[in-house]
């Protein structure tokens, strides 16, 4: 057997994804990789096609129990024999999972971290022929990582007591230059093949809201999506209550998931969402990593995240079918002092080194925040975050969508910056904010800004034009806020320029008018219909999924994907040979499934009188 019948074999596909063949060929040929890929492109597919291939056993190292069970529930709905060793199984599961295991009945062995160097895994790996350790979700070995976890440590102490060193693949969706480094470094990859394949999510729409009332955008939102399943993540336990609370009063079918939470009400909430019984899921960003389920078509934030890692992390669990997704931000003020609260709190438990952790959340924090205010593509801003460079439109999220006029504030910016300067690079941004508006404040009075020769000078503008060119120099880099507890501007390098002589203007886009963005909801339906000949089918195969998911006790998608159905609601397909040709439908699972929705095809057909 080749990786080409392995592919559609096993997995349904006829063809590879970006990427995936050259990370494959490399794994095959005994050579350590690291593939940094976008979540939804396909990273597991690269490691279990060789897994099944080599004649030893995979371990796959994976931080959380829930990505674990999807991922197994999947390869055994495909045929693959897979376990997992994690702390969710009782003792004597535990025992018979290991005996399998020595027996050599499983090809994939998902494990926690945790595990590898406790005296049983370790006995167990002497007994059998360790062909490949995969790590999964690899940036969490990093301290320059969102989620560093020291457990990822263990990690290179195990690959080093096993008997012979295996081929070594890491794998991982966002990953700056440092985390990169760190991962090649503390793995020790020896001339790894690299790929990354780009940040890039075409199939997600972005939009920041700035609503004065958070909680009623967010039921206008839920309104006009009322058939989709989708996440609001929030950053406390605080506000996941009181929305899923409300949620539940108007009617909506959400759960809720935070750490508060008994371990039997995470489950259960999880499972309820996974399933498809409650399509929405209100959470802390405890929950979600590995979620595997593909038809979540929107991710809100009612809260900025603390970074952009977290976010693009968390909006990317929308799409993972490759169908349109729509990631909306609501931001307010507030959400940058309880990020600030959270990484203090944060820093009062961390065991390396403080200051530098400390300053550096900060800092991303400053570029999260400055992601909310920027008028310009919100996808570039993102994939130059992670050192990615393309066009400055993408045409998918709101600013793209949204008409602006360049609006010359030349001498409002140099106002602003000669205030900072001239005031000694001492004072935050309500302090310079209300001395350049000339208002009679107490922080204008106690720092003597109404003395300054700048003060006053844009009394002519609102609070609201001033804070707006204000965000705007901070995003361009002419003015800095520095970290801490009471952050204060200094001039960046193109400020210190400007004031210097260097002729530039400096331009503020502003929406033209309301924005000509359609909510995602509209433009995805749409997109929905046109690709599906037949709707009406496309909704009973859904209701059969359903209904066979219940009885098999599997998640909805484990059976087939959303789009496997809509290309069955397209193309018809009655025979084997045709069930076949559908992408996401391989032997394995046409032998479980494929017949029976064969029937409701040909049933379909006759109903309505198709000629194929």
């Amino acid at each position: 057997m080749d990786k080409y019948k392995v592919l559609k074999d096993v997995f349904g596909y006829d063809t590879f994804r970006e990427g995936q063949e050259g990370l494959i060929d490399s794994t095959l040929a005994g050579r350590d990789v690291l593939g940094i890929m976008p979540t939804g492109a396909g990273k597991s597919i690269c490691f279990q096609v060789p897994a099944l291939l080599f004649q030893g056993i995979t371990i796959v190292v994976s931080p959380l129990i829930s990505l674990m069970k999807d991922q197994v529930a999947a390869l055994n709905a495909a045929g693959v024999h897979a376990a997992f060793i994690n702390s969710s199984l009782t003792e004597g599961q535990y025992r018979k999972a290991m005996e399998f295991a020595a027996r050599g009945r499983y090809k994939i062995i998902y494990a926690a971290p945790e595990r590898l160097m406790t005296d049983s895994f370790l006995a167990l790996v002497n007994q059998v022929e360790i062909s490949m350790v995969a790590v999964d979700e690899a940036h969490c070995i990093s301290q320059w990582g969102q989620d560093f976890r020291p457990s990822y440590l263990k990690i290179a102490e195990f690959i080093q007591v096993l008997p012979k060193r295996p081929v070594i693949a890491a794998y991982t969706a966002t990953a700056t230059r440092a985390v990169k480094e760190d991962i090649l470094c503390i793995l020790g990859l020896q001339n790894p093949f690299v790929a990354v394949t780009g940040y890039d999510r075409k199939n997600l729409c972005f939009a920041v809201e700035k609503p004065k009332d958070k909680i009623q955008a967010l039921l206008d939102y839920l309104d006009k999506n009322r058939e989709k399943s989708g996440i609001i993540y929030c950053n406390t336990r605080k506000n996941v209550e009181e929305i899923h609370r409300r949620l539940i009063q108007e009617g909506y079918p959400a759960v809720r998931y935070h750490a508060g939470l008994s371990d039997e009400e995470k489950k259960q909430n999880q499972e309820d969402f996974i399933y498809d019984r409650m399509p929405v899921m209100v959470a802390t960003n405890a929950f979600g990593m590995g979620i595997d389920k593909s038809n979540v078509r929107f991710v809100l934030h009612f809260n900025m995240p603390k970074d952009i890692e977290s976010y693009y992390q968390e909006a990317g669990r929308a799409g993972r079918d490759g169908e349109p997704g729509e990631c909306v931000l609501y931001y307010a003020g507030q959400d940058v002092k309880t990020n600030e609260f959270l990484i203090n709190q944060q820093m009062e438990n961390e065991e390396f080194d403080r200051e530098l952790i400390r300053e550096r959340n900060f800092e991303r924090l400053r570029k999260m925040t400055f992601y909310c205010f920027t008028n310009e593509c919100l996808r570039e801003y993102i994939l130059r975050y992670f050192g990615e460079y393309g066009g400055n439109y993408c045409g998918n999220c709101k600013n793209c969508l949204t008409e602006f006029q360049d609006t010359d504030v030349t001498k409002e910016a140099e106002s602003i910056l000669k205030l900072v300067k001239t005031s000694g690079q001492r004072y935050g941004i309500q302090a310079v904010t209300d001395a350049v508006h000339g208002s009679d404040s107490a922080k204008v009075r106690q720092f003597h800004l109404n003395e300054n020769t700048y003060y006053g000078v844009l009394k002519d503008r609102t609070i609201v034009r001033i804070r707006q060119i204000l965000n705007d120099l901070l995003v361009k880099d002419y003015l800095v806020l520095t970290a801490g507890d009471y952050p204060v501007l200094r001039l960046g390098e193109r400020g210190k320029a400007m004031l210097d002589g260097a002729e530039e203007q400096v331009l503020l886009k502003l929406p033209k008018e309301q924005p000509k963005m359609q909510s995602s909801a509209k433009s995805g339906k749409q997109k929905v219909t046109d690709e599906v000949k037949y709707p009406l089918l496309f909704e009973r195969l859904r209701q059969k999924r359903y209904k066979m998911a219940q009885e098999a006790k599997v998640p909805p998608y484990i059976i087939f994907s959303d789009k496997t159905l809509r290309q069955m609601s397209t193309y018809l397909p009655v025979t084997k040979e045709e069930m076949l040709s559908i992408n996401g439908v391989g032997n394995s699972k046409y032998e479980k499934y494929g017949e029976a929705f064969a029937e409701e095809i040909r049933n379909f057909i006759k109903e309505n009188g198709i000629e194929k």
